[in-house]
């Protein structure tokens, strides 16, 4: 059964996050660039990426008043970082930017939808 998230700052602490990365891509910085560039997204698809993000912390923060948008969000970013991971993978990219970015923010989205069903 989904409940309200305990504590409920997880999920939000997601939400945060993602916004901030989101506003970031906007104007990539050098940081960001060698990362997607290193797992060879194409640069023409880069504003989809803002767009799944806005999505996520929109369905993140309805999840504070509606658990299962909440959860069902978590689950999406879980989906979505796991992606990431394998994309690096798939590129041989496993800098820090897999390591730290990318494999920290899968277990913070994992921590988040926790809060959900505990």
């Amino acid at each position: 059964m989904i409940h309200a998230s305990q504590p409920w700052w997880l999920p939000a602490l997601l939400a945060l996050s993602l916004f901030a990365d989101a506003l970031m891509s906007v104007r990539p910085p050098m940081f960001i660039q060698r990362c997607l560039d290193g797992v060879r997204f194409p640069r023409d698809w880069w504003w989809t990426l803002i767009a799944i993000k806005l999505a996520a912390t929109a369905g993140l923060l309805a999840g504070l008043k509606y658990p299962g948008v909440g959860f069902a969000t978590a689950v999406g970013v879980i989906a979505y970082f796991v992606c990431a991971a394998y994309s690096h993978y798939r590129a041989r990219f496993l800098g820090y930017e897999f390591w730290i970015n990318c494999l920290g923010m899968l277990a913070l989205s994992v921590a988040a939808a926790i809060t959900y069903v505990v």
